[in-house]
């Protein structure tokens, strides 16, 4: 599977960056996705879902480091493309996920190592849908 659509929308907020949709093969989106601002640098949270304990958990998720790097790489490649376009900062570092991190995020528990942002509800501008 290859990604053949990224799209950016840019928030100004102080630790959430961006929401993001990807497509792969263009046949199958992925939709709220956020980059996030942590102390480290950035770093893409995959979609999740809050459950009733409070603690949120990825509904979609990479199964292994290099799928997670390479999508990572590629939404933050065209987070920085959209910010410099715009005039932004595009220069901010990526974090490097630790091997706890890397645990948790593959498990699709990624907030559990991550910072904790204030987590809203977004619609965003809809893909053209096949059936209507």
């Amino acid at each position: 599977m290859e990604i053949t659509q990224i799209r950016v929308f840019p928030v100004e907020e102080e630790k959430l960056k961006a929401f993001v949709s990807i497509v792969f093969d263009d046949c199958f989106v992925i939709s709220d996705i956020k980059i996030i601002q942590g102390n480290g640098g950035l770093f893409v949270s995959m979609p999740s879902k809050k459950r009733k304990n409070g603690t949120f958990r990825d509904i979609a998720h990479p199964l292994n480091n290099e799928t997670r790097r390479k999508i990572e790489d590629q939404i933050i490649g065209e987070f920085r493309r959209v910010v410099a376009e715009s005039g932004g900062d595009s220069t901010t570092p990526v974090r490097e996920l630790s091997n706890e991190d890397q645990d948790d995020a593959v498990n699709g528990d990624a907030h559990a190592a991550r910072d904790t942002f204030k987590r809203r509800d977004y619609l965003e501008p809809p893909f053209e849908h096949p059936g209507g």
